[in-house]
């Protein structure tokens, strides 16, 4: 049983990193809310095994990282709190050593790997760092269909992670030298990881972030048609986890999609506003994908074509 110190711990490095998508666990019930503090420490301490100590070589980095995997899957005791606390939660929760390993060998590619050429190449990085991390939550929350509620998890991790990278390109240039998006995603607006990774940023880039903006727009089509699978008590906060990081694409069009210049946040009052609307537009219609079509930033069909009477582009699918 996780002890509360371990709780405590795992909640705060969830509310210290992990502001937007806390906001939505704090209303999943309280059977699937502290496992996910769990899990989301869980995810953090990984990248600080591989990101926090910059002065360790790579090898080093493999090192801690094949130690974290050993304790994460109950074979060598755990000497962090999250990690002991993580490994009573995939035993009681059940989950696959398979996306243990999955999510570890992700973080792995981080240590030597730094730039992607493909968008499958980028989804193979993805099914440890967004999709697993998706099944994981499914295996919390235990749906009564979970093999029907894995597609719509895979999806909407996906979407969440693509997300991320776009919104991060100048952090993760800055701070680790890594570019995700696809070379072939820049190559085909005229742009490069060159480029990127010197902060230049015109209208090649911009549409090569218009691009994985869409792409994303259509992982969380995917993924919030399945939140109806889950139970009951889960649906209303995964939507809402998806409704504000979506909202995300809403400062990044402002900004033209220049995320090379600057890194977009949501305001602490912009979330709650949109928890607040969210929550209405459930309590009148508890449909997912209508809720998400009501309050979410993804453009419609009849804004996208305003956009391209006024700009001449059409997002990329």
């Amino acid at each position: 049983m996780v002890e509360q110190r371990q709780l405590a711990r795992s909640k705060q490095i969830h509310r210290e990193t992990g502001k937007t998508f806390y906001v939505a666990t704090r209303f999943l019930p309280e059977r699937v809310r502290h496992p996910t503090y769990v899990l989301y420490a869980f995810f953090r301490v990984a990248d600080e095994v591989v990101d926090g100590d910059n002065d360790l070589a790579p090898a080093e980095r493999a090192e801690r990282l094949e130690s974290f995997r050993r304790a994460a899957l109950g074979e060598e005791p755990a000497d962090d709190p999250v990690l002991a606390a993580f490994s009573e939660i995939r035993e009681e929760h059940d989950i696959p050593a398979s996306d243990v390993n999955t999510f570890v060998d992700a973080m792995a590619t981080d240590v030597e790997k730094a730039r992607y050429e493909s968008y499958d190449e980028l989804r193979a990085y993805m099914d440890g760092s967004a999709a697993a991390v998706g099944r994981m939550m499914t295996a919390v929350m235990a749906p009564e269909h979970a093999e029907a509620a894995l597609p719509a998890a895979t999806a909407l991790g996906e979407a969440f992670q693509l997300t991320n990278f776009v919104r991060d390109v100048r952090e993760d240039v800055l701070e680790r030298d890594r570019i995700y998006l696809p070379a072939e995603t820049l190559d085909a607006h005229g742009a490069s990881h060159e480029q990127v990774a010197r902060l230049e940023f015109d209208e090649a880039v911009a549409g090569a972030v218009q691009a994985e903006l869409s792409r994303a727009e259509a992982l969380y089509r995917d993924g919030v048609a399945g939140i109806e699978l889950l139970p009951r008590d889960c649906q209303f906060p995964v939507l809402l986890a998806a409704v504000l990081y979506v909202d995300h694409h809403r400062l990044i069009r402002k900004l033209d999609y220049d995320v090379v210049s600057t890194t977009p946040s949501l305001s602490t009052p912009r979330k709650l506003w949109l928890a607040a609307r969210t929550r209405l537009a459930w309590q009148r219609n508890p449909d997912p994908l209508a809720v998400f079509r009501t309050v979410s930033a993804i453009p419609t069909d009849e804004s996208c074509h305003r956009l391209h009477r006024l700009t001449g582009r059409l997002p990329v699918p």
